[in-house]
């Protein structure tokens, strides 16, 4: 079983943001809403809403939007102030009732047996009579609510604010307005459809579409309602001059370079979600914001104006960890975001962990020595934009110490490259990579040497980092390393990972997910490939429920790696409210001893089911998983936690 337990601070340059507290489980305990007990310096009450033909929905409509509600915890000092806002309450009651199409409703509120009412009030009884009740029991308050019969559509015409004629199904179609005649006359569904119109009209490069006039006309006798939207769509329009300000510290260029979106192209708001993800992506920023024009330039385009804040420019952190199967590890890391004016990031991070021999907790009656320590440093700089361009220089440094349940190594490893971004969702990387090691196993020890150059390709339309509900993610990458630029293993390297996620329902309570994984190894035998070059399956992002890197080949019991890899899984993840969810998933794959999957191995499954608390950094994960086809030594279950999806 994996139960990894993590304790982290992190701390950075001033300005220091404020800090907050997270309750995870306050939904667990609910909140209290009772009024406290009778005394002397206020008039706390209690409250009791009737609705006639008891609607539930509609009672907690009428909770929604009372004060008397809302503040019940809080009561007034005397009974004027309770009056009053017993007499505050009515419109609003009306109007609530009134939005979910009850336009005959009517509300009595009674104030310690005193009925108060839109249309004649009674204040200075209800105050006399509430009067009474101070220090010696809570003011009986009662909403009393006669909805009457709902009131239906009858008639819902949108028409061309310019021409007053309907629009063309092929200009506006039914289903972005959602609504037709007979429909319940609710007041919400009107105004969600107004937004779906103009949103419509938005996205076909109209921005300054409007709903410039409402003519609704209620009919009490028929309980139905008529209702005339004139739509003003406006001018097509196309991206006009693109400004941008608010980054004082950091190159204007590099700026531009995240921008994709040309002056001319057509206007979406789709496009300017875009263009702000994109350029979210500078680490030197903090926040974007695009303001739009309010009128169109002399070429019919729309100008931009990009308004920009910073981070601090430093940034330190340090985190402790400790796992079952790895035991203790501490790891601390230093970045600086804007070196030299131009977003570059430097990167400098290390770690120390606990060489466990068999992947189990130390041995405490062993004496502790150096030997048993191991050590990862890296350090990575980012140049963005070279010269204004959409092209990116990277450079990377690792010296690493390690052992695994199947091997150990140690190695020295260097890489530059160069990303060029043909958009924010795709991009291409190139470079030259050189690696010096020693890894030993059980088929013995290799000391290596690789020079390679690798090349990569990504693509991201995915809606969200940690939590996506719509997309696709593609990751694809191949290295060789020949002999004739130094490499003592001539051996080609690729592996590629796809992932879908499809929503079910247009808030996102129902996600299928999707993910699949591919590795394959060519150039040399499997005993002459370092033992940490080799594919591993099994464990938290791989297959959930076995143990970490230990499904594949094996020999004399111990886990080999193997030349190729095949890894799937498959999730559904369910809201079961706004903060709550559960994730049934399946995992299953190995590696194996060929190039490529010929399918000797076993391929192991494992299911499980995950619980998802969501929070405004991203959902926590819990996922308890256990294997279907367990072999020799595989655990009965395991755990895993993270912050974010599976995948």
């Amino acid at each position: 079983m994996v139960v990894p337990v993590l304790v982290g601070v992190l701390f950075s340059s001033l300005p220091i943001a404020p800090a907050f507290a997270l309750d995870l489980f306050g939904w667990l305990r609910g909140t209290s809403d009772a009024p406290p007990p009778p005394s002397q310096q206020a008039l706390p009450y209690s409250l009791d809403i009737v609705v006639g033909g008891d609607n539930s929905d509609l009672k907690q409509t009428l909770k929604d939007a009372s004060t008397l509600q809302s503040l019940q915890s809080d009561p007034p000092p005397d009974a004027a102030a309770l009056v009053s806002r017993a007499e505050a309450d009515l419109p609003r009651l009306i109007d609530a009732l009134w939005g979910a199409g009850y336009y005959n409703a009517r509300v009595t509120i009674n104030v310690a047996g005193v009925p108060l009412m839109l249309q004649a009030s009674r204040s200075d009884a209800a105050t006399r009579a509430a009067s009474g009740y101070l220090a010696r029991a809570l003011v009986p308050i009662h909403i009393i609510a006669d909805p009457g019969p709902q009131f239906a559509l009858r008639d819902f015409a949108i028409v061309d604010a310019r021409t007053g004629r309907p629009f063309p199904p092929g200009e506006l179609p039914p289903r972005i307005v959602q609504l037709k005649p007979g429909d319940p006359a609710r007041s919400a569904d009107i105004v969600a459809a107004e937004a779906r119109i103009v949103d419509h009209f938005r996205a076909q490069s109209r921005p300054f579409a409007k709903i410039q006039r409402q003519d609704p006309v209620v009919i009490h006798p028929a309980a139905a309602m008529d209702v005339t939207l004139a739509v003003e769509p406006g001018p097509r329009a196309g991206i006009g001059e693109i400004s941008i300000s608010g980054a004082e510290n950091v190159d204007p260029a590099v700026v531009r370079s995240f921008i994709y979106t040309e002056p001319g192209d057509p206007y979406s708001p789709a496009e300017l979600t875009s263009m702000r993800k994109s350029i979210s992506q500078i680490e030197a920023l903090s926040s974007v914001r695009i303001r739009e024009g309010t009128a169109l330039d002399a070429y019919g385009n729309l100008p931009l104006f990009v308004e920009l804040t910073e981070r601090p420019l430093r940034v330190i952190g340090a985190s402790v960890q400790y796992s079952t199967t790895d035991g203790p590890a501490v790891r601390a890391y230093w970045a600086h975001r804007n070196l030299f004016g131009g977003a570059e990031r430097l990167r400098l991070e290390g770690s120390i962990f606990y060489l466990t021999e068999d992947g189990g907790d130390p041995n405490r009656n062993q004496d502790f020595t150096w030997d048993n320590l191991g050590g990862r440093f890296r350090a990575s700089f980012l140049k963005p934009a070279l010269w204004g361009t959409r092209n990116d220089w990277l450079v990377d440094g690792l010296v690493e110490r390690d052992r695994t349940e199947g091997y150990t190594s140690r190695l020295a490893n260097a890489s530059t490259g160069i990303r060029h971004r043909f958009s924010d969702t795709f991009s291409i990387q190139g470079g030259i990579e050189y690696e010096k090691g020693q890894a030993t196993d059980i088929l013995g020890q290799i000391d290596y040497t690789l020079v390679g150059l690798p090349l990569s390709l990504s693509y991201d339309s995915t809606d969200n980092l940690l939590n996506p509900t719509k997309g696709v993610r593609v990751l694809a990458s191949v290295a060789p390393y020949p002999e004739f630029l130094g490499s003592t293993v001539p051996i080609t390297i690729a592996r590629g990972s796809a992932s879908a996620y499809f929503s079910l329902d247009e808030e996102a309570r129902y996600i299928l997910a999707g993910r699949i994984g591919l590795g394959s190894i060519v150039g040399a035998d499997l005993d002459e490939i370092p033992a940490n070059r080799r594919f591993y399956a099994g464990g938290g992002g791989s297959v959930r429920g076995y143990r970490y890197r230990t499904l594949g080949p094996t020999y004399l019991g111990e886990p080999i790696g193997g030349r190729s890899l095949l890894e799937a899984s498959l999730e559904a993840r369910i809201k079961i409210t706004n903060t709550i969810g559960i994730v049934p998933f399946v995992d299953a794959g190995t590696a194996f001893e060929s190039s490529f999957p010929d399918f000797d191995e076993t391929i192991r499954v494992g299911a499980g089911l995950g619980l998802r608390y969501y929070t405004a950094i991203g959902p926590i994960r819990l996922d308890v998983a256990i294997p279907v086809n367990p072999g020799p030594g595989d655990p009965s279950y395991a755990i895993y936690v993270g912050i974010g999806q599976a995948f």
